[in-house]
């Protein structure tokens, strides 16, 4: 993965005349993102399973920490139509 990212960071600037595009960083953000996302649903999964009865406690900083993997999309989304 980290090669793939470092190949994109080396070729965009050759694309796009010498400086990264908004384009460029909504594709990493959103694949940060839904990196993100799936990790955290697979841990709020996992800690459910091994203690059913923590669901509210487990529910609640799963939604919090989703929320905060979102942001960086929706950051990288403004950047987008800024550039």
């Amino acid at each position: 993965m980290i090669d793939i990212l470092t190949t994109l960071a080396a070729a965009a600037p050759a694309a796009s005349g010498g400086a990264f595009n908004g384009n460029f960083a909504l594709g990493v953000a959103g694949a940060g993102a839904g990196i993100g996302l799936g990790l955290i649903g697979m841990a709020a999964a996992q800690a459910v399973g091994r203690n059913p009865s923590a669901f509210g406690n487990i529910l609640t900083i799963g939604i919090i920490g989703m929320a905060l993997a979102e942001a960086i999309a929706i950051y990288a989304f403004i950047m987008a139509l800024q550039g």
